[in-house]
């Protein structure tokens, strides 16, 4: 199979983990792919019945949170078809020209993957639609009266869009994917599994105990663990003899400051802000940001998915409020009198709105 990573304005240089696998830990088929196991079973049904009719599959949108496979996903589906695969990403995309030279230099039955779908500009996606449709774009020649549009035709392609806002994605291209997936956190098992395939490409030498420590910390997400599992590595070849057991893993990731419940020293300061500075809240999302030198945005969409989901933390019409296990977890005494969660005066948002 072969991959190409494009990106309009940028060097290739500048591309993320995301985009190059420099590690090769990516796998290629779906069965060395581990998790997932329903949309697996999708994929190997709608990859199988394009490659009996000889066509290429239907466009494909794999939504979830960040680090969960998606790009992994469509290399594997680009080497289940045995074509190419190119790469790009919406920020990447900022006129309807830089996707037109993209789309024409496609060969028959190429898969096309775009990440961060949602963030394409509204040119760009008009461009989209007609390529998606009917296989056709349209090039503009010359402007104002004497302009005059050329119709190209494109070969057959796949396209493959990853976004973790299905939400900012227009109804009109959403509409056009055949197949809409969402990708699920995965269970400790699977990313125990994860870390050690992982340990076995790197050629470490982790204990099924050890491994079972690293992916408890992992948030349920083969990135982080195998993150994890790359700094623990580096921490018993420094100080240790290589090899990573129960106490290496413990003693590694409590250097790195990701602790049992796999927070790390922001997620602490957080709920340490919650707790400490405000008494368990309620306290608006600004001043709760502000208190831990982050954007707002960083603290919504960063740090809070994960402490709320822990049963860590709260959001109310009135604020964000501390949750007993937040209190316990940083062996903090909780207030005798646990904060109100009802709307009510001194609230940042109107009552009715959510956080």
């Amino acid at each position: 199979m072969r991959t190409e990573v494009l990106a309009a304005g940028a060097d290739a240089g500048e591309q993320s983990e995301e985009q190059v696998d420099r590690l090769g830990i990516r796998p290629v088929r779906l069965a060395d792919f581990v998790g997932q196991s329903e949309l697996k079973r999708h994929l190997g049904i709608i990859c199988g019945a394009a490659r009996e009719r000889s066509q290429t599959t239907e466009h494909l949108l794999f939504a979830g949170p960040p680090g969960l496979g998606k790009t992994t996903l469509a290399g594997i589906v680009a080497g289940e078809m045995g074509v190419a695969q190119q790469t790009t990403s919406g920020p990447a995309l900022e006129r309807a020209g830089d996707l037109a030279a993209i789309l024409t230099k496609l060969s028959e039955g190429d898969v096309l993957f775009i990440d961060e779908i949602h963030r394409l500009s509204r040119a760009v996606e008009e461009v989209l639609y007609p390529a998606m449709e009917d296989f056709r774009v349209d090039i503009v020649l010359g402007k104002g009266p004497a302009a005059r549009s050329i119709p190209l035709d494109l070969p057959h392609f796949t396209l493959i869009g990853a976004t973790t806002r299905v939400s900012m994605i227009t109804g009109p291209l959403r509409d056009r994917f055949g197949f809409t997936a969402r990708l699920d956190f995965y269970p400790p098992g699977e990313l125990e599994q994860i870390v050690a395939r992982t340990a076995g490409i790197l050629e470490v030498d982790v204990t099924p105990v050890a491994g079972s420590v690293i992916a408890h910390r992992a948030r349920g997400t083969p990135r982080i663990a195998n993150r994890l599992l790359r700094l623990v590595r580096d921490f018993a070849q420094v100080e240790g003899d290589g090899r990573i057991d129960e106490a290496t893993a413990e003693d590694a990731l409590a250097v790195f400051g990701v602790d049992a419940r796999g927070l790390d020293k922001q997620d602490r300061a957080v709920l340490e802000a919650l707790c400490r500075g405000f008494g368990g809240g309620p306290v608006g999302l600004s001043t709760l940001a502000i208190s831990v030198s982050e954007p707002s945005e960083t603290v919504e969409e960063v740090y809070e998915p994960f402490l709320i989901q822990q049963g860590l933390m709260m959001r109310t019409p009135r604020g964000r409020v501390a949750m007993p296990a937040a209190w316990e977890h940083l062996g903090l005494e909780p207030p005798s009198e646990q904060p109100s969660a009802r709307p009510g005066a001194g609230s940042e948002r109107p009552p009715g709105l959510f956080g």
